[in-house]
């Protein structure tokens, strides 16, 4: 079939698992109500630092948790009460839309107060604050203040959360799957395939549990497991970015050795890079960057023709390899009589 294959193989399996890791679906974990269950939620930060955590601003153990959690690198999120259209004990400070735009913006700053290192804030229940467009007003215009994003839970169909996040230009991302509506560990492994599978449809999801025993001991078991096509994330990490000029997207294509030889040109910008190519990296909080220049590293994309039949499993795979091999720029990489 291939004349070297091992060698052709173990290149194009190679190439294949940078692919899988550069295209994985993303899937973020979202785990509210913390700051209350002292041992589900130690339980929790056990599991990998992609977790994030969401606590709840009034609850006894809330800024401990956080400081914990900022320790591990882990995304923090301020688990905002907010009033329900059903009938239920309320949380203290909970946000509802009678408020006034000063009492719900001196509410939310307390809350960052108590959950130090919060990255963005996400609704606990909040049906009826939700769906209220003038609520929803208020709360963005005070998060537009304090530079975090909103995670809307999704508790009710017509929430004007997104609505309200686009005047005041908040960041916004909204939850796919609940993974604990029904506390047993089947329910919880049920939806979190559930979430899989939505992040393969849609490239990413973003589910949101609770520090349930049985979400615990579901979340322990099915994480090691997870499948190699999915990505577990931090939430934060799914935000678009939101660049002040959006550029055209431009395709990455592998140069033959000749063009990337330098040519001669009096402009200090290596020609194969453009002012407006160049990537701006965020350094971390607390963290000295050094700049330094590099050239540019050369990526590409290997061009394949369409099969005719779908193709799944080994077919796939050998389908891929056999594009890798008889690429014009890779060619001269591999092996000759």
């Amino acid at each position: 079939m291939l004349k070297y294959l091992p060698f052709r193989l173990l290149i194009g399996c190679s190439l294949l698992m940078v692919c899988l890791q550069v295209s994985a679906a993303k899937l973020a974990i979202v785990i509210d109500d913390f700051g209350y269950r002292v041992k589900e939620d130690n339980q929790i930060l056990a599991l990998p630092a992609a977790v994030t955590i969401a606590i709840l601003p009034s609850s006894p153990h809330g800024r401990e948790v956080a400081e914990k959690a900022h320790q591990q690198g882990r995304d923090i999120l301020i688990h905002m009460p907010m009033k329900p259209l059903s009938n239920q004990p309320l949380e203290k400070d909970t946000l509802s839309p009678s408020m006034s735009a000063e009492d719900i913006d001196q509410l939310i700053k307390n809350a960052i107060k108590r959950v130090p290192y919060a990255k963005g804030m996400n609704n606990h229940m909040g049906s009826e604050m939700t769906s209220s467009l003038p609520g929803m007003r208020n709360v963005m215009h005070s998060l537009s203040q304090s530079n975090l994003f909103f995670l809307d839970s999704v508790t009710i169909g017509n929430t004007q959360v997104k609505n309200a996040a686009k005047e005041y230009g908040v960041p916004t991302l909204r939850r796919h799957i609940f993974i604990d509506n029904h506390q047993s560990e089947e329910e919880t492994r049920s939806q979190l395939n559930k979430a899989v599978a939505y992040a393969r449809k849609h490239g990413s999801a973003v589910a949101i549990g609770h520090p349930h025993p049985s979400t615990v001991r579901a979340l322990q078991k099915y994480l090691p497991q997870l499948p190699a096509d999915i990505e577990l994330v931090a939430v934060s990490s799914l935000l678009s970015p939101q660049p002040a000029d959006k550029q055209p997207a431009k395709s990455l294509r592998m140069l033959s050795e000749e063009a990337k030889q330098p040519q001669n040109s009096g402009s200090s910008t290596p020609p194969s890079v453009t002012p407006e190519e160049e990537v701006q990296v965020q350094p971390e909080p607390e963290q000295e960057v050094t700049t330094v220049e590099a050239p540019p590293a050369e990526l590409g994309l290997c061009e394949f023709e369409t099969p005719k039949n779908k193709l799944q499993g080994i077919d796939f795979i050998m389908f891929v390899v056999e594009g890798i091999y008889h690429d014009k720029a890779l060619q001269p990489l591999l092996l000759k009589d």
